[in-house]
């Protein structure tokens, strides 16, 4: 069965353009100009990816995202977000809301096709099965991608629970931007390190009492991120 991704843009020749290309990728390509046209469908079809862009009718691209990432049904399929380049806080404000990688405009279909296997390659991998790996207050499960506190459902994204079970299987060991990147993002070219540091911030509103002090992962000046040994 192909990967069904949605295009949400007004701008038609960006749809155009994404669609020509994915389509000649082997992907099925759905395009849509709205928020509210987009929604819709998304509540009407599965889809294992969205394109989506910031400046639209109606629903706005980040309200959008929220709605996306804060419904059960909804949370785990993967978002680009799509920025105009001088739009620096929007990218930052787009992976706190819950996006999995964004892209710049203009952008070339290689950076397209690159960022579209790379998000789905890393969102459609799974950990070891069956396996329930415990931290302190919190117990993830590697096979459902479920992580709960205190028997409540975290939730969190695919990229986020990658995350975080990487640094959970590797308590007390520290790790720097470039190491996270490599060992989560792997081999794509265009995540920026800053990414890191988002995608951390996120996890910790999520799983912290407290993010401001944080008890699961925790900063070393200078070096990086590292998960608590005693919990």
């Amino acid at each position: 069965m192909k990967t069904n991704i949605l295009a949400v843009d007004d701008e038609k020749d960006i749809l155009e353009l994404i669609s020509y290309n994915l389509n000649k990728e082997g992907f099925k390509t759905s395009a849509c100009t709205d928020g509210e046209d987009a929604l819709r469908r998304v509540q009407q079809e599965t889809y294992d990816l969205i394109i989506l862009d910031l400046m639209l009718p109606g629903i706005q691209g980040m309200e959008l995202c929220r709605i996306l990432k804060s419904s059960e049904e909804t949370s785990l399929i993967p978002i680009i977000m799509l920025t105009a380049k001088h739009e620096e806080l929007d990218k930052v404000l787009g992976l706190e809301m819950g996006a999995d990688d964004y892209m710049t405009k203009p952008f070339s279909p290689r950076e397209l096709i690159a960022r579209v296997k790379a998000v789905l390659r890393r969102t459609q991998e799974k950990p070891l099965k069956d396996k329930t790996v415990k931290a302190g207050e919190l117990e993830i499960n590697t096979d459902t991608y479920l992580v709960m506190k205190r028997g409540e459902p975290l939730k969190l994204s695919a990229t986020e629970f990658k995350l975080f079970l990487y640094l959970v299987q590797r308590k007390g060991r520290v790790f720097n931007r470039d190491m996270l990147l490599d060992a989560v993002w792997k081999d794509e070219a265009f995540v920026e390190p800053r990414t890191v540091d988002v995608h951390i911030r996120r996890l910790r509103e999520r799983i912290e009492d407290d993010p401001s002090q944080p008890k699961y992962i925790k900063t070393r000046r200078g070096l990086g991120y590292y998960m608590e040994e005693e919990l």
